[in-house]
């Protein structure tokens, strides 16, 4: 199973994950009981008038600081070694993205909007996509239906699933109910069809804090690029570049490269374009000493770097 099969059974089972932890309470927040749900039981600080100040004191800690302590630790840590990995194997926003960048890329020889230039249709990776003006259709549609869908999903985190599916089924959702999922299907289809880059490097509050924590580590995962071996990427037509759905240039240092997710396409792209040579990509994932020659690199600083890190 290839790199990029994985990426898409994570993403698949944590986007499923994302529509029905609300139906099966695994997790939402109930506005009507005032409460958080977590795996079917009220989780709930257990304070009240008549609560001693010791208990009340321990409850704040054990169902209050600590889970919010644990997750921002465990997030920090993954930040810090690996960078915005949540963004590029489990984010639901970010699979909607690299979808939609595929769609219209078939609708028009462009990933996005905004693109200046449109990409080849045919590849030096292999990758062959024809346009046609019917996939702006099944574009259109994509947008809209999960931009629907991401409106009631949240709406389901807020409310309880049982009472907003079932109104939503028998059309006869509340007048707040239907404002809502209506704003913000709208708002999500704006979202999703001009600004879904731009947010996810820029709105997105997770993967910013992801980003300035895997910046801050040198050392971190990063897409590192031989230098040595930079001749054989003279007759390449970038397919590196076309397959990042970040539209980043993973050849670059790791400055340029802040909003990388770590979704690997680039090196797929190269190790396929370098294949057909009998060579090996000049693209791979780096860490420790190794990544230095990406981050540290710049300004006249040209750290040292062993000897093996491009070695199998």
């Amino acid at each position: 199973m290839t790199t990029q099969h994985k990426r898409l059974l994570w993403r698949t089972a944590f986007f499923l994950l994302f529509v029905f932890a609300p139906v099966l309470d695994i997790f939402r927040y109930d506005l009507n009981e005032k409460h958080f749900i977590l795996f079917q039981h009220p989780w709930v600080l257990g304070i009240n008038a008549d609560t001693d100040v010791s208990v009340m004191l321990l409850n704040m800690f054990i169902r209050f600081f600590l889970p919010i302590a644990v997750i921002i630790t465990v997030g920090i840590f993954i930040s810090w070694k690996w960078g915005r990995l949540y963004c590029g194997w489990l984010c639901p926003h970010f699979s909607v993205v690299e979808m939609i960048n595929s769609l219209m890329r078939r609708a028009s020889g462009k990933p996005n909007l905004w693109e200046k230039n449109k990409l080849p249709t045919q590849q030096q990776d292999g990758t062959t996509i024809n346009t046609s003006s019917w996939w702006w259709l099944i574009t259109a549609i994509a947008v809209s239906s999960f931009a629907f869908l991401w409106a009631v999903a949240l709406l389901t985190y807020l409310l309880p699933p049982a009472e907003i599916y079932g109104n939503l089924f028998a059309g006869e959702l509340s007048r707040n109910q239907l404002i809502f999922i209506t704003a913000a299907t709208i708002v999500f289809i704006l979202e999703f069809t001009l600004a879904r880059h731009l947010f996810c490097r820029f709105g997105c509050a997770i993967g910013l804090f992801q980003s300035l924590i895997w910046m801050a580590n040198k050392k971190a995962l990063v897409v590192g690029f031989d230098r040595k071996r930079s001749k054989y990427c003279s007759d390449c037509d970038t397919s590196c570049e076309h397959a990042c759905p970040m539209r980043l240039k993973p050849r670059s240092l790791k400055r340029n490269m802040f909003t990388c997710t770590q979704c690997m396409q680039c090196i797929a792209s190269c190790e396929k374009v370098q294949a057909q040579h009998q060579r090996v990509s000049v693209l791979k994932m780096l860490d420790n000493e190794c990544a230095l020659d990406v981050s540290a690199r710049g300004l006249g600083n040209k750290p040292d770097i062993p000897n093996d890190c491009f070695n199998d």
